[in-house]
């Protein structure tokens, strides 16, 4: 078995999308409030007001993970005192849970994208460099199971989760935004389309008739994905340097190096303040 107890977690970001959204939600004053203040990740949910932060990293917790690299901007006072709460309170002691801290540069205002915060993790845990490791985002409820398949053994040095079109419970126009994925008859990933025209996704339906969709969660070797990372392009409308687009050079590069695992299940994410009221926690 491919020894993958390591995740990393983006959870950078000025959540500007969700904040933009609080005035014209339906939430809660209150509520309103606590999502102003801090990270979307860190927003009290449930009848126990642990944030998406808490479960995300208990499901990776049953899954089998023994460490977290939490990559955050410096400005991260709020997930440091979260984390210091938990680890007063006894919460999650069977995990250690590291930050990685995603620097600007200086000729810029703001991060230079997600390929540049795991290849910064590399850096300063190098450690990282001669393993493998799980990467997803910080807004995403990723469950136990999905986690569970990324550590399962494997021939590929790297993985993705493929999500089937058909268990994502978002609207038409939020799922026209995902990226799409085209996989060949032996599960192997072919390419990764960023908002494919719609005229166009039915042609990358999979050998079960689903149209499969990426939703950020990965498991790299750690060796083999720095080379991409670094090298990656700045995309030349976003200004960023993309993991995805990392993981299409290095698939075009290496053929059938990255397996596509299936599942079909809904992801619950917090994308808009109205997300707050969907996700079902406790």
């Amino acid at each position: 078995m491919i020894e993958n107890k390591a995740l990393l977690i983006m959870a950078g970001g000025a959540s500007s999308r969700m904040k933009r959204s609080l005035a014209t939600s339906t939430l809660d004053d209150t509520i309103k409030k606590q999502a102003q203040e801090v990270h979307k990740s860190l927003i009290p949910l449930g009848a126990n007001s642990h944030p998406l932060l808490y479960f995300l990293i208990k499901n990776a917790e049953t899954a089998g993970y023994d460490t977290i690299y939490l990559i955050t901007s410096p400005e991260n006072k709020g997930f440091r005192l979260r984390i210091e709460q938990w680890k007063t309170l006894d919460i999650f002691s069977n995990i250690t849970i590291r930050f990685a801290i995603q620097h600007i540069p200086d000729s810029r205002e703001k991060p230079l994208g997600t390929a540049d915060a795991v290849q910064q993790a590399l850096e300063q845990y190098p450690e990282l460099m001669n393993t493998t490791f799980t990467v997803c985002n910080g807004d995403n409820l990723y469950s136990s199971t999905v986690f569970k398949l990324l550590r399962t053994s494997r021939e590929t040095p790297h993985a993705l989760i493929s999500y089937a079109r058909s268990g994502l419970a978002f609207s038409d126009e939020r799922i026209s935004k995902f990226a799409v994925m085209d996989i060949d008859a032996h599960g192997f990933l072919k390419n990764i389309i960023e908002k494919p025209d719609p005229l166009e996704v039915e042609r990358y339906k999979d050998h079960t008739d689903e149209i499969r969709v990426s939703m950020n969660i990965f498991s790299f070797n750690g060796k083999l994905l720095y080379p991409y990372l670094k090298n990656c392009p700045i995309h030349p409308e976003r200004n960023e340097k993309e993991l995805p687009e990392a993981l299409r050079i290095l698939n075009h590069s290496e053929l059938k190096q990255t397996i596509c695992l299936p599942v079909k299940e809904h992801l619950p994410d917090l994308t808009s303040a109205e997300d707050i009221k969907k996700i079902i926690v406790d």
